[in-house]
């Protein structure tokens, strides 16, 4: 197939995945789109989950095996979009949608470039598609579980937004559940201990916390709460507020290390 035509073949299926819902572990839609370019084309395929995979047609073994992986759910979108976030709309050269940039152009950008080789040999090396999951939940189901069923990996291309830029190094992700407590009672009631005020502090100390060990290559740690939760109705006030701290971990740390620091 010619490389215009490769292209073209793509931006349709980029499009039609735009405009197919695909939140994490709700990727049925887009799964069954993948399928249908891989059946198209006459390219055999495996699925677990809503994880589609394949490997090119002259797989040998001990050759080098690079992954081609890139992911097909997306989160919810925000309110502040301005266009329908599920209508592939395209304006000034550019393509705007739900997934268009996070990760739908990676993933059929490495699926175009897995079918253009699919069928050469003498290849140096072995290819191996996933197409995956769950990604933005960090979820069971996604590229982690795919690891004893894919053959042994070498060397891994991951399509994600970087600008266009190769990127050599990602940070890692832990993600913390916290509770800061109080007393709970009538808004009416006096009261000095009360969770959400008591939380002040707490969020003050994520803010402020600064991790001492910066990497050359992923820069610092970068630590953010991300969620907050606390009562349900206006004269009540909660015994607790719960918290979701989001931390990005560089390579001088171990997301265990990172809990201890937290934790103490």
């Amino acid at each position: 197939m010619k490389h215009q035509d490769l292209k073209q073949k793509a931006l349709e299926l980029l499009k039609k995945m735009i405009e197919t819902q695909s939140f994490s572990s709700e990727e049925e839609g887009t799964a069954l789109l993948i399928e249908s370019w891989f059946n198209n084309h006459e390219i055999p395929f495996k699925r677990d989950q809503n994880n589609i995979w394949a490997t090119n047609k002259y797989f040998e073994e001990g050759k080098p095996t690079i992954l081609l992986n890139s992911h097909h759910d997306t989160v919810q979108p925000n309110k502040a979009y301005t266009k329908d976030p599920f209508k592939a709309i395209v304006e000034d050269g550019k393509l705007y949608g739900l997934g268009s940039n996070d990760a739908g152009g990676c993933l059929v950008s490495l699926i175009a470039t897995f079918t253009h080789f699919y069928k050469q040999k003498d290849l140096k090396y072995n290819l191996v598609i996933v197409a995956s999951a769950e990604e933005e939940s960090s979820g069971p189901n996604g590229l982690n579980s795919m690891q004893d069923i894919i053959p042994h990996i070498d060397v891994a291309i991951v399509g994600e937004p970087t600008l266009m830029n190769l990127a050599v190094a990602e940070k890692g992700l832990v993600v913390f559940d916290a509770k800061v407590k109080g007393t709970p009672g009538h808004a009416a009631h006096p009261n000095d201990n009360n969770a959400i005020y008591n939380s002040i502090e707490v969020l003050k100390w994520f803010q402020d916390f600064k991790f001492e060990k910066s990497s050359e290559s992923l820069g610092d740690v970068k630590m953010t709460v991300t969620q907050i939760k606390a009562g349900v109705q206006h004269n009540a006030v909660p015994s607790e507020v719960e918290l979701v701290i989001d931390v990005r971990v560089n390579d001088k740390y171990s997301n265990l290390l990172i809990a201890v620091f937290i934790v103490d």
